[in-house]
């Protein structure tokens, strides 16, 4: 249902690999000339993201087409558990072992993220349903409504180093989906969509508009050296709002 027909696929696979193993990852999919240029007061413009197409995600195993949100005023910091010290040329691979794990394994319709960012910098498509579109994700139970959710791929736990690629990537994003208006060093109130989050069905809460999973969820999500630098994040995310 997503994929081209199998001719042309089959037609277009000796090339797809080539320009996996040959080209640099963020050059695979810039931005388009709509998204080009500066960005408003209180917007940015797309980053250059890696779309599903060209990591090869299995679109036969997702089990419902995508739904959608309205505009994100929040987003959720993660960190998707892999050893830190991977090879960037390896994450494609990666991706799509997340995607069986997450539908075969967790049950869910497709992976839960919205967007991952590798410790190269290099922003990947996660959740389908359009790029440019406020899909509705799998990643920050009870607050998935309006919010995106972008996941460093690695652990970053306390003491490890969080590469400066990987605060710049998560910050791209931000700036890139947030609601025109909404400011990245701000506070938003949400209200909670499932009893299993910190917060009851229906109660409100407060949260950085950049958080990390760990403020709706008891988790360790994300690892606390990436916990602590949402202040950067943040610090960029608005910075590139301005530009």
């Amino acid at each position: 249902m997503w994929y081209p027909r199998l001719a042309l696929g089959a037609a277009l696979l000796p090339l797809a690999l080539l320009v996996m193993r040959d080209v640099p990852a963020h050059l695979i999919d810039p931005p388009g000339p709509a998204a080009a240029g500066p960005g408003s007061p209180d917007t940015a413009p797309r980053p250059a993201v890696v779309s599903r197409k060209t990591w090869r995600a299995d679109e036969d195993l997702v089990r419902e087409a995508a739904r959608y949100t309205g505009p994100v005023s929040a987003v959720f910091v993660h960190h998707t558990g892999h050893p830190n010290g991977y090879d960037c040329s390896d994450v494609p691979e990666m991706l799509r072992a997340l995607e069986a794990d997450h539908i075969t394994g967790q049950g869910w319709d497709d992976i839960g993220y919205n967007f991952v960012v590798d410790r190269c910098g290099t922003i990947y498509e996660g959740r389908g349903g359009g790029i440019g579109r406020s899909v509705y994700g799998a990643h920050t139970k009870g607050f998935n409504r309006n919010s995106v959710g972008v996941a460093a791929l690695g652990t970053f736990g306390a003491g490890e180093t969080v590469p400066r690629a990987v605060i710049d990537a998560i910050a791209e994003v931000a700036a890139w989906k947030l609601r025109p208006g909404a400011d990245p060093q701000g506070r938003v109130r949400l209200v909670s969509t499932n009893d299993e989050s910190r917060y009851d069905e229906g109660q409100a809460a407060t949260f950085d508009v950049i958080s990390g999973h760990r403020d709706s969820h008891q988790t360790d999500c994300p690892g606390q050296a990436l916990y602590d630098r949402l202040p950067e994040i943040r610090t960029e995310a608005a910075r590139l709002r301005r530009l």
